[in-house]
């Protein structure tokens, strides 16, 4: 109860408050400002502290051990948010049960031109373009080195945002590089094959083409479970074979979804939506949940998945694991809502498993699915 009150006062305060006033300014400056303040959080125990009496909350009913990994609670904070590894330290504080880093790749990348990031206010959605800006795999991953962990950290890698990646080979290449750079750091790798953002498009999405690009990543020892990113405006086609070259590479789950790019969407509801990049939030929430379902009634359960997309509430991802997700991540959600919003996701979904008759948030996965 008093968990609820604390979340309820603190996003009371953020939705009527903070959030005028974050929305008044450009969205990139808000962001950078925000990964300053967090990686000053996370610096010392005492703020470490705080922001866990603020924003924290753990129930041993959401905790589970996947592939390997211990999930002290299902959401993670995607990739895209943290782009060069500053917020491990003050996550678990803000109750977080994991986070993906990234997206990583093979050389440093400063991204596509600003404007490269605008707010769908209506939609509660974002629009996204900034063409996987990072420092590059071998800064950040000796930067990650240096990092002791409390949750699962995953390292999500995707090629160059250049012209010389565009070739399949070259492609293959900076991809290789990038995930031998973290061969023996962070908890888990994702393939990223889908930013909607990057010079070329999103090649190896095609069958082929991915199978050619895995059959690389495997000729070296898997140490890590790896997972695959994509996109949620493929075809059953397109997903299907996906699937038959993950299944043949032993391919431990999928991230569903990324961005979508498709501007018939019925959940924009804002008048002006810029015409690059790709969208997030609400607007690609139907979508994702629906690849999640086909994933796992398709593969009855044979591979993780991790649901990604228009989450803003214990219900949405409720939706999500009651679907076929082990766990979720989210970024769009937490910035229409506030911090508090992973506390209050963990503490609606001990509520939901509750009135349903579950013990633990392993028993829901999947149950929706026939």
């Amino acid at each position: 109860m008093l968990i609820k009150l604390r979340n309820d006062i603190i996003g009371f305060f953020y939705r009527n408050t903070l959030k005028k006033i974050f929305f008044l300014m450009d969205p990139e400056s808000v962001h950078d400002k925000t990964v300053r303040m967090g990686k000053f959080l996370g610096s010392n125990f005492i703020t470490r502290g705080l922001v866990s009496l603020k924003f924290n909350y753990s129930n041993k009913k959401l905790g589970q051990n996947i592939l390997g990994l211990r999930f002290n609670n299902p959401v993670g904070l995607a990739a895209g948010f943290d782009k060069n590894i500053e917020l491990v330290k003050i996550l678990p504080s803000v109750g977080f049960g994991f986070e993906e880093v990234g997206s990583v790749t093979g050389e440093p990348c400063e991204g596509n031109a600003k404007p490269r990031l605008w707010r769908l206010k209506k939609s509660k959605g974002l629009v996204v373009n900034y063409g996987l800006k990072n420092e590059g795999c071998k800064v950040l991953s000796e930067k990650l080195k240096k990092i002791r962990t409390k949750i699962p950290i995953g390292i999500s890698i995707a090629k160059t945002n250049c012209k010389d990646t565009v070739d399949t080979n070259k492609g293959i290449a900076d991809y290789f590089k990038a995930y031998s750079a973290f061969s023996a750091v962070g908890d888990y790798y994702t393939i990223n094959i889908s930013c909607p953002n990057a010079y070329g498009g999103e090649p190896f999405t095609d069958a082929k083409k991915l199978d050619k690009l895995f059959t690389k990543i495997n000729s070296v020892p898997r140490n890590r479970p790896v997972f695959l990113k994509i996109s949620p405006d493929l075809s059953k086609k397109e997903i299907d074979g996906i699937i038959k070259v993950s299944q043949k590479h032993r391919i431990d789950g999928f991230i569903c979804t990324n961005l979508t790019k498709k501007r018939d969407n019925k959940n924009i509801i804002d008048e002006i939506v810029p015409e690059v990049g790709g969208m997030s939030g609400k607007i690609v929430g139907d979508l994702s949940d629906k690849l999640i379902r086909y994933i796992y009634s398709k593969t009855k359960g044979e591979f993780v998945i991790i649901g990604c997309g228009g989450i803003s509430n214990a219900q949405d991802a409720y939706v999500k694991i009651r679907n076929g997700a082990s766990l979720v991540q989210l970024i769009t959600g937490m910035i229409f809502e506030g911090p508090q919003l992973i506390s209050d996701i963990n503490l609606g979904l001990v509520k939901l498993m509750k009135r349903d008759g579950f013990e633990n948030i392993s028993e829901v996965i999947g149950v929706d699915v026939k």
